[in-house]
């Protein structure tokens, strides 16, 4: 890779163990105590104690949990450019249930391989255990090899701000593997420094892991863009009848089920761009809203899917799934009808029919028609109920969402069954990395030309794929969409403005080109989490670092 080639493997290696070793499991105190360890870490380095204002630790906004991003930034001395790259990885990691009594083994990389071999798992995972070539444990893999990658590179540019020309911000973000308020905090900060140091943002680039997408793949990815995330909710309501009489009432598990077999794993769902497609989505929570046993059928049920997109927006995703949910609707009134028919033609008793129809609404389209149909009376009863729903700390955003739209329905005068569509989470905003800007030409030269001259020397071919496919927060550093497509998620989140805000004018004011150059593993989330040492401590900070300077080298 030439004369630039940084001798970085052992270095970032050790950096990898001693995250690792802080716990920093998600929405636990453990995010700040590293939030803080690495604050230190940074601040001790020559640089930053010249310019102790280069480095910050930061509360994030809006937050229950006390949490902080650390971020910092070299100012490059080659020349006299504001053009500035963003590099940034999560500092928190998923939980270690899944260890068990094993737990304190997570932290502890090089004890937990000792333990590992007097295991019984797989022969290919056994065959991993060579700390020359593996390391293992919570978030060796996702993601603080790739944060061990980017604080190496911090360090090395703070060292040699002369082969810098233009600037360098380093983000570590909490709270990426739930809500995402690390990087919809630093938003706040990178457009004050924008603003106080007239950094022009040209790139990002994510350290987030990578992994085979198949058995045997042996490719190793690098991302241009991200895939975007929905979760689209829908509470049924039925009919409700005891279950001596079955026939008379409509069980609303009985539709939701239905729907769940027309959506979860159905390929019609996978959103296509650039010859890549989604995976399709997959329910996430199927439950009815029973609180207690009685012999009544349900009133409502409640059910969420995961819902992946490449190139659909929000607004465009409601209409399809809108119409996935009249399909499931009619699906599941055909088939009552069947069986009530031959249960009838059983028993001998007279058939009556069935005078239920498909009725589905988006939260928007009920919200609007009992705005129509009640005024200001509506709308101040639900502020209300939605300021006061706020003090139930036992509920989550979706829930607190589902809440608003079962209060909303009880103003509907037909209560005939229905199903109501809606957004209950955050949407991570899918990202295309096209030719329609300077930037994103500069960008995508850039990483064509490291892949190729890093591939020379390098026996595993790395291929560059145009959407990652995990969730991320490369999602919050550009936005794809347009206003009407953001729109929709306003409007037809019920928790919007109260439980659920995301400041998407934050993410347009920075609105970087994003790629993903990753540490590369197997098992990320699981026991068995484990991150290959010589590509993701040697190959990724060099390729890192070739990107950084090819794009901040092109003056175009």
């Amino acid at each position: 890779m030439g004369e630039s080639y940084l001798n970085c493997r052992e270095e970032v290696l050790s950096l990898t163990k001693q995250l690792v070793a802080i716990r920093s499991v998600v929405n636990t105190e453990g995010e700040s105590v590293l939030g803080h360890s690495l604050y230190t870490m940074i601040a001790s380095n020559a640089y930053f104690q010249a310019n102790p204002d280069r480095v910050v630790i930061e509360k994030t906004i809006d937050d229950e949990m006390e949490r902080y991003n650390v971020l910092a930034y070299v100012k490059g001395t080659k020349g006299k450019s504001n053009r500035t790259m963003i590099i940034m990885g999560h500092m928190d990691t998923v939980g270690v249930e899944d260890f068990n009594q094993q737990a304190d083994y997570a932290f502890q990389p090089d004890n937990w391989m000792e333990v590992l071999k007097e295991e019984d798992i797989p022969e290919t995972v056994k065959a991993n255990l060579n700390p020359e070539k593996w390391l293992f444990g919570r978030g060796a893999l996702d993601m603080k090899s790739g944060l061990a990658s980017n604080l190496f590179l911090l360090n090395y540019y703070s060292e040699h701000p002369e082969e810098l020309d233009g600037n360098l911000v380093f983000i570590a973000e909490c709270d990426e593997e739930d809500g995402s308020h690390g990087i919809l905090s630093a938003l706040q900060t990178l457009k004050r420094w924008k603003e106080e140091h007239g950094f022009e943002y040209v790139a990002a680039i994510n350290a987030d892991f990578v992994a085979p997408l198949y058995e045997g793949d042996s490719n190793r990815y690098v991302y241009k863009g991200t895939v975007g995330k929905l979760l689209p909710s829908f509470y049924i309501t039925g009919a409700e009848t005891h279950v001596g009489a079955a026939f008379e009432g409509l069980d609303p598990n009985f539709v939701a089920s239905e729907l769940t077999r027309q959506i979860s794993y159905n390929p019609e769902l996978c959103n296509v761009a650039h010859g890549e497609y989604t995976l399709p989505p997959v329910a996430l929570k199927q439950m009815d809203l029973k609180t207690a046993y009685n012999v009544q059928t349900a009133l409502g049920a409640f059910v969420y899917y995961n819902f992946f997109i490449h190139s659909w927006t929000p607004k465009e995703a409601l209409a399809i799934l809108k119409e996935q949910a009249e399909i499931a609707f009619n699906n599941a009134l055909a088939s009552f009808e069947k069986g009530y028919k031959a249960y009838t033609k059983l028993a001998g008793e007279p058939y009556n029919g069935v005078s239920w129809k498909p009725r589905v609404f988006t939260y928007e389209e009920m919200n609007n028609m009992l705005v129509e149909a009640h005024g200001t009376k509506y709308e101040e009863s639900m502020a209300a109920f939605k300021a006061d729903l706020l003090h139930d700390d036992s509920l989550d955003t979706r829930m607190y969402a589902l809440k608003v739209v079962e209060e909303a329905w009880k103003w509907m005068e037909n209560k005939e069954p229905a199903i109501i569509l809606f957004y209950s989470s955050l949407y991570y905003p899918r990202i295309e990395l096209t030719e329609n800007t300077l930037n994103e030409h500069i960008l995508n030269n850039a990483l064509e030309e490291t892949v190729n001259e890093v591939q020379s020397s390098y026996n595993q071919p790395i291929k560059v794929k145009n959407f990652f496919p995990f969730i991320s927060d490369m999602s919050f550093m550009a936005i794809s969409d347009d206003e009407a497509g953001i729109q929709a998620v306003k409007d037809n989140n019920p928790a919007w403005g109260t439980k659920h805000y995301v400041d998407y004018d934050a993410i347009r004011d920075i609105n970087v080109p994003v790629i993903n150059i990753g540490p590369y593993g197997m098992d990320a989330h699981k026991k068995l989490e484990r991150v290959e040492i010589d590509y993701s401590m040697e190959v990724v900070p060099n390729m890192t670092k070739l990107v950084i300077e090819k794009v901040l080298g092109n003056k175009q």
